[in-house]
């Protein structure tokens, strides 16, 4: 696992997870993709959890959630859920 203030991951989403955040209510949307942007530089924040048994993480804001994957291999977060 690479960190430190010189890493920085590339953020992707699949399709779902697009049409999710176009969903949510303008200040929600802004809050998700906040959430979303840190983990460029931080994909394991703190309150961040890996779910049990599973390869992906959750990090909550606010009442919204977002699911994703850590590829640290090639820095890449895959966002699945918003």
């Amino acid at each position: 696992m690479r960190s430190g203030p010189d890493v920085s991951y590339n953020i992707t989403f699949l399709p779902a997870a697009l049409q999710q955040l176009r969903t949510l209510p303008p200040e929600g949307r802004r809050r998700v993709q906040a959430a979303i942007e840190l983990l460029a530089e931080t994909p394991r924040p703190p309150g961040a959890k890996k779910l049990a048994g599973r390869v992906e993480w959750r990090v909550r804001t606010g009442d919204y959630r977002v699911l994703y994957r850590i590829d640290d291999g090639r820095l890449v977060i895959v966002v699945q859920s918003a």
